[in-house]
């Protein structure tokens, strides 16, 4: 039940990524929505925030298509706090372990999102010559059925793949040796100075760093605090 709830929800907050555009698709607002939904925010709002600063340089300027982010935000999120509830305990090379198996998902999406968008041209030429032959109520239908094809598919994939990541990190997280562990430890250390550098990158501004480091480091004492 959960995961058809989570599926559900993801194949919504998709949608903002093609029709609504109020940018809850973002990692940073839909995984931490995610994670209330699931009983744990907190991890939610760290998987979102590090992919956040991941693809904070893929814009959909012009005919570029970013990564589905959101479709990897909600897949790590959600994969993260199950896998942490069966197991009993949520260290944090799980979470590093979750974006991992899932980053892929957001290239994965990619086509998906292609095909989405050649379908709504093909929608919406269909509506301008419903607009010409004086069908209004075909227009209407069109825009339903366009806005309920893409968050099937959403959320389709969603709920294909969230079961078989569970399965997959709750069979073999107990099963790593030691060393592995601590190398998902360190990778999970290393997430958010990558994610760094790549905001950086992005931002190429005089005196960013230091004002980077600061609202980062303020951040993380907050979230030190809401944690305990």
């Amino acid at each position: 039940m959960k995961i058809l709830i989570v599926s559900i929800a993801g194949g919504l907050l998709c949608l903002d990524r093609v029709f609504i555009q109020t940018l809850i698709s973002r990692p940073i607002v839909a995984a931490p929505i995610i994670g209330a939904i699931l009983g744990d925010p907190y991890t939610g709002l760290i998987a979102g925030a590090f992919l956040e600063l991941f693809w904070l340089d893929r814009l959909p300027i012009g005919c570029y298509l970013p990564p589905n982010d959101t479709v990897a935000a909600i897949l790590i999120a959600g994969c993260a706090i199950e896998s942490g509830l069966i197991l009993g305990h949520l260290p944090q090379g799980l979470i590093a372990l979750a974006m991992l198996i899932f980053i892929p998902f957001a290239y994965l999406a990619q086509p998906m999102d292609r095909w989405i968008i050649r379908e709504n041209e093909k929608a919406a030429n269909d509506a301008i010559k419903s607009v010409m032959s004086g069908l209004p109520p075909a227009i209407a239908r069109k825009h339903l059925f366009a806005a309920v094809k893409t968050g099937l598919l959403s959320a389709g994939l969603i709920l294909i793949a969230l079961p078989l990541g569970i399965a997959v990190m709750t069979w073999g997280y107990p099963r790593l040796t030691p060393p592995i562990v601590r190398g998902l430890d360190l990778v999970y250390g290393l997430l958010p100075l990558i994610g760094t550098a790549v905001a950086l990158n992005t931002i190429r501004l005089r005196g960013a760093l230091p004002l980077f480091c600061a609202v980062f480091l303020l951040a993380t004492v907050i979230l030190h605090y809401i944690r305990s």
